[in-house]
C-alpha cells in the first residue's frame, strides 16, 4: 500500500517570525511608560547605559547557556554599526529628546524611522518597494500623526528636541539595515548580544553620572530601568532580530507603527490615562496601516487551461494542428 507523502508547510504559514514580531511591538510599547517613571531620576545618558548593562548581562547568560559562542567574522560589520547606531546613539538622544519635546512631537518625528528603513532597504539591500507596504506605510504614519498631534502639549517642543528626535529616527533607521546583513551569517541571538555590548562600551563614558544617580533614585526608578534592559532590550531585540531574519527591512519596519496604538492603551490601562477619541481614532488608524503593509497580493491558481495554453496566447493557441503524414507516404 502506498502512502501519499505529506506536504511540506508552506513558508508563509510559519507562525513563529509573526509572534516574534508581535512580542517586539509589545515590549517596545511597554518600554514608554517605563521611561516616563525611570527618565524622572536618571539622565538620558545613565538611563541607556544602566539599560545596556542590564540586556548585555542577559543577553550574554543565555548565549553562554546554549553555547552559541562568537558570531562568524563576515557578521562583524553589521553588528558594529547596528551596535553604535541603534544600541548606543538611537537611546541616548531618544531619551534626551524626550526631554525636550513633548510625547506627541517626539512619536510623529521618530516615526519617520520606518520611511527611512524602507528607502534604506531599497536602496542598499535591493528590496524593493511594494505597493502594499507604500501604501500600508503611508495610512500608519498618517495614524501615528494623528496620535501625535492629539498627545501634543501647549508649546512643550522646542527645535533642539525635534533635531534629536530626527536624530533618533536616523539611527534607528541605519542601524536596522547594518543588522540585516549580520543576521546572514550570525544568529538572531549572536547579532543582539554583542551589538548590545558594542552599545554598552559606546555609553561607557556615562557610568560616572549612573553611579551617581542610582545611589539617590528611588527604587521604582531603578526597577523601570532593569525592565528596560532585560525585556524591551535583551528579549524584544532578539525577537526583532529573529523575525528580521526571515522578511525584509521594510516590512518589520512598518510593523512598529503598531507602537503608538499600544502606547496609548497601556497608558490607558496602567497609568490611568484615558485617551482622547482623536487618539483612539489614530491608534486605529496605525493598526490598519500595518495590516495593510503586512498583506500580499493573492497569486491566481493557474487553471487547466492557463497551464496547457503556449505563453505567447491569443491566436496562437488556436491554430491547428499539421496533418500526420500517411503510413508509408
Amino acid at each position: 500500500m502506498t502512502t501519499t507523502p505529506t506536504a511540506a508547510p508552506s513558508p508563509g504559514r510559519d507562525w513563529r517570525a509573526p509572534a516574534a514580531a508581535c512580542t517586539t511591538v509589545v515590549l517596545w510599547a511597554s518600554a514608554f511608560v517605563s521611561i516616563r517613571s525611570a527618565g524622572e531620576a536618571y539622565a538620558p545618558g545613565a538611563l541607556a547605559l544602566g539599560r545596556l548593562l542590564a540586556g548585555t548581562l542577559t543577553l550574554g547568560t543565555i548565549l553562554l547557556v546554549r553555547r552559541e559562542g562568537l558570531p562568524p567574522r563576515a557578521a562583524w560589520p553589521g553588528i558594529v554599526r547596528s551596535g553604535l547606531l541603534w544600541f548606543g546613539l538611537y537611546m541616548v538622544v531618544l531619551n534626551w529628546g524626550e526631554r525636550e519635546v513633548d510625547a506627541g512631537t517626539a512619536a510623529m518625528v521618530v516615526n519617520i524611522g520606518p520611511v527611512l528603513i524602507a528607502l534604506l532597504g531599497a536602496g542598499l539591500l535591493g528590496e524593493g518597494l511594494p505597493r502594499r507596504l507604500l501604501a500600508g506605510m503611508a495610512v500608519s504614519f498618517a495614524g501615528a500623526a494623528v496620535v501625535g498631534l492629539s498627545m501634543a502639549g501647549d508649546g512643550g517642543s522646542s527645535v533642539l528636541g525635534v533635531l534629536l528626535c530626527l536624530l533618533a529616527a536616523v539611527a534607528y533607521a541605519g542601524g536596522v539595515v547594518s543588522q540585516k546583513p549580520a543576521l546572514r551569517h550570525g544568529s538572531a541571538l549572536q547579532v543582539t548580544t554583542f551589538g548590545c555590548l558594542i552599545g554598552t562600551v559606546a555609553c561607557l563614558p556615562f557610568s560616572g553620572v549612573l553611579v551617581s544617580q542610582a545611589a539617590h533614585a528611588p527604587l521604582s526608578a531603578t526597577l523601570n530601568m532593569l525592565y528596560l534592559g532585560v525585556f524591551p532590550t535583551a528579549l524584544a531585540f532578539t525577537t526583532w532580530a529573529y523575525a528580521l531574519a526571515r522578511t525584509t527591512a521594510g516590512r518589520m519596519g512598518a510593523t512598529t507603527y503598531a507602537v503608538p496604538a499600544l502606547v496609548v492603551l497601556m497608558s490607558w490601562l496602567l497609568l490611568d490615562e484615558v485617551p482622547a477619541p482623536l487618539t483612539v481614532g489614530g491608534g486605529l488608524i496605525c493598526l490598519a496601516g500595518v495590516a495593510l503593509s503586512r498583506t500580499r497580493p493573492r497569486r491566481r491558481p493557474p487553471g487547466p487551461e492557463g497551464a496547457d495554453r503556449p505563453s505567447g496566447g491569443g491566436r496562437r493557441a488556436l491554430m491547428p494542428l499539421a496533418p500526420k503524414p500517411k503510413a508509408g507516404g
